[in-house]
């Protein structure tokens, strides 16, 4: 099935954004990364969940996980408000993944493996033309699974 068939939309964020508004995204609606696209549209960073939450942690907790478990829930609100007046941008990990793309026609195969070597569960489908790329749609970890038992006969 070609990529453009598998692509779902995909709930996204864009860099000038406020990191408050990526963080609620994730929250609400369950997602397994976040999906960062610049200001022109296109695909600029992919973070799993993990790393966002990372990114809530102060470094010293990090250093020292048994800190946390004395850190009772009114700092840990406290955290949340490091975020006030960031960007996406600004509060992204410096880590991020480089968001993995396909064209509209990729194969199924293709996209697991473009998948499977970036560690990220998701791909984007993108459509060039002359004046640029556009984003069709996102094929999830969980879309390419339910497709692939679905085409086994397991579905």
């Amino acid at each position: 099935m070609p990529a453009r068939d598998l692509a779902e939309p995909y709930p996204h964020v864009t860099t000038d954004d406020p990191a408050v508004d990526a963080v609620r995204l994730v929250a609400e609606r369950n997602l397994p990364a976040l999906l960062v696209l610049d200001t022109d549209g296109t695909p600029y960073a992919v973070v799993p969940g993990s790393q966002l939450v990372r990114e809530l942690i102060p470094e010293y907790v990090m250093e020292d996980p048994l800190l946390a478990a004395v850190i009772d829930e009114r700092h840990a609100e406290a955290l949340a408000e490091d975020l006030a007046g960031k960007t996406v941008a600004e509060w992204l990990p410096r880590r991020t993944f480089k968001p993995q793309y396909v064209g509209p026609d990729a194969g199924t195969l293709q996209i697991a493996a473009v998948m499977a070597r970036s560690h990220v569960p998701l791909v984007a489908v993108l459509e060039r033309d002359g004046e640029g790329s556009r984003l069709v749609g996102v094929v999830s970890a969980a879309r390419l699974m339910r497709h692939l038992l679905e085409v086994g006969g397991q579905g």
